[in-house]
């Protein structure tokens, strides 16, 4: 009786080490993992920076209006004017939707009943 509990005991402690071996294992792994991401999001958002100053410089208005200037009458451009501007009491809003009266009820709003 003893030899096997002394046996049982020794299976026990393995499977143990073999899950926390096992564990230890699946953490690296996700550990790895993470330190990826992490690299790869420190690289996104380098690129996103670059991006944006590209933007940035793309977009100075001395540059814009040099754009203009050169290709004016190529696009057909024609120069702002306050004109050319609305006002808000000239924007079309939706109406609201009419209530939907269904069969049942009549003009006066009172229901009829069967």
């Amino acid at each position: 009786m003893r030899g096997f509990a002394t046996l049982l005991a020794m299976l026990g402690v393995i499977g143990l080490g073999y899950w926390a071996y096992h564990q230890s294992i699946l953490t690296q792994q996700a550990e790895r993992r993470v330190e990826q991401l992490q690299r790869n999001i420190g690289a996104e958002r380098e690129r996103l920076a670059i991006l944006r100053a590209e933007w940035a410089y793309l977009n100075r208005p001395d540059r814009l209006r040099e754009l203009i200037d050169i290709n004016f009458e190529r696009l057909g451009l024609l120069p702002l004017a306050p004109e050319q501007f609305g006002r808000a009491t000239q924007i079309p809003y939706p109406l609201p939707p009419e209530e939907v009266f269904d069969s049942a009820s009549t003009a006066d709003g009172e229901e009829t009943l069967p």
